[in-house]
C-alpha cells in the first residue's frame, strides 16, 4: 500500500483521512504542541506511547456534514473503521483520501497492515464513476486518490488511477485532485498516463532512507526507483506539484534524513512530508524510537533550507495529511 494509516478489509470504495498534528496558516505550516513542553526530546520505545502521539476529540459542523453524507450514503471509511485520532480535523478542513483498486496488495511491504495476495486482475470498472461521486457527496475541496500495488494487472492500474482523476475532475472540477500512486515499476509511460489525466499533485512514497529501504519497503520497490519516477514526472508535467513521504523511527539517522533530503530535492521534488512509524502488528517491523515534535520541526526547516515549497513534519502527519494547505500556501489550483 501506498500510505501508512492503519488500514481495514473493505468491499466498497475505502476513504482514508490521514492522521496528523494541528497546524494553522502562516509563513508556511507550523504544529501547535499543545500540551508538550518545549524542548522534549525522543522517547524510549519500551512502555506506553508518548503524549504528542494523541489527538483531539472529532466534532465540528462540517465535520458532522461529512460524517452525515458517509453514513447515509453507505460509504465505506478507513478513517472511522480504523479509528483514525485526527478524523475530524481532516474532515472539517474538506480532505479525505480515497483509496480505489481493492485491499489486497501484490507486494509485502514490513511497514505494512493491508493484506498480499493476488487480485488476478480483478477491477471494478464502475469504480471511477463511484469515486467521483463520493467527492460530490462529501463536498470535497481537495482528494487524494491512492491504492494497494497492483502488479498483477498490465499497466499496474495506471489507467485506472487516470479514469479515476478525469471522473472527479467530470463531476467536481473545482476540486483539486491528488495521486498518490505505486511506482508502476519505474515504468515511465505510465507515469506519463497518470500524470497527464488532469491533476494537481503526483505522489510517491519513498518511505525510508536508501539504506533502510530493504527490508522496510518490498524487493520489487526501490530508493532510485521511486525518486527516478518523482523527477520524471517532474520533467514531464513541470506544472505538477510532485511530492513524497518519509517514515521516521525506524532506525534512520540524521545524517540520513538529510541525504534523503537532498537527494529529493536533486530530483526537484516540491513537497515532503515526514511522520511517526507507527507499528501495526507485532508481526511488523519494530518502533526504533518516537521522534519528539521539536525534532520534526527542526526537520522540517531543514527541508525548508533545500528548497522545498512546503515541508509538513509531526508525529501523527502522514502523506496525505491536510494535502490542501500546500496549494493554498503557494496558489494553486484553490
Amino acid at each position: 500500500m501506498t500510505d501508512n494509516p492503519t488500514s481495514s478489509k473493505l468491499n466498497d470504495i475505502s476513504v482514508v483521512v490521514s492522521s496528523g498534528d494541528k497546524y494553522v496558516t502562516g509563513n508556511g505550516f507550523k504544529a501547535i504542541k499543545d500540551g508538550i513542553k518545549s524542548g522534549e526530546t525522543a522517547a524510549p520505545v519500551a512502555g506506553r506511547k508518548p503524549t504528542w502521539l494523541r489527538a483531539k476529540v472529532p466534532g465540528g459542523g462540517k465535520y458532522e456534514a461529512v460524517k452525515n453524507n458517509v453514513r447515509e450514503h453507505k460509504l465505506a471509511t478507513v478513517c472511522e473503521e480504523s479509528k483514525c485520532p485526527n478524523i475530524g480535523e481532516c474532515w472539517t478542513s474538506g480532505t479525505a483520501t480515497i483509496m480505489v483498486m481493492g485491499a489486497v496488495c501484490t507486494r509485502a511491504c514490513r511497514f505494512c497492515s493491508v493484506d498480499t495476495g493476488n487480485p488476478n486482475g480483478w477491477l471494478d470498472a464502475e469504480e471511477p464513476a463511484n469515486t467521483a461521486r463520493s467527492v460530490e457527496l462529501m463536498d470535497l475541496k481537495y482528494v487524494v486518490i491512492t491504492s494497494v500495488d497492483r502488479d498483477d494487472l498490465a499497466d499496474g492500474g495506471a489507467a485506472h488511477y487516470a479514469d479515476c482523476v478525469k471522473a472527479i475532475k467530470s463531476l467536481r472540477p473545482q476540486t483539486a485532485v491528488e495521486a498518490l500512486t505505486p511506482d508502476f515499476d519505474g515504468r515511465t509511460e505510465l507515469v506519463e498516463l497518470v500524470v497527464d489525466s488532469g491533476l494537481e499533485v503526483f505522489a510517491q512514497n519513498v518511505e525510508t532512507v536508501r539504506r533502510l529501504t530493504h527490508p522496510v519497503r518490498d524487493i520489487r520497490a526501490g530508493y532510485e526507483q521511486t525518486i527516478n519516477v518523482l523527477q520524471h514526472a517532474k520533467t514531464h508535467r513541470p506544472a505538477v506539484l510532485t511530492k513524497t513521504s518519509l517514515m521516521l523511527g525506524l532506525g534512520e539517522t540524521e545524517d540520513e534524513i538529510v541525504q534523503t533530503m537532498d537527494d529529493l530535492r536533486a530530483a526537484n521534488v516540491d513537497i515532503l512530508t515526514m511522520g511517526q512509524y507507527l507499528r501495526p502488528t507485532a508481526n511488523h517491523l519494530e518502533v526504533q524510537r518516537y521522534v519528539s515534535p521539536d525534532e520534526f520541526e527542526l526537520y522540517r526547516q531543514w527541508g525548508l533550507e533545500r528548497g522545498f515549497l512546503e515541508v509538513v513534519s509531526g508525529p501523527l502527519v502522514r502523506s496525505s495529511y491536510r494535502a490542501e494547505r500546500v496549494l493554498e500556501l503557494n496558489n494553486v489550483g484553490l
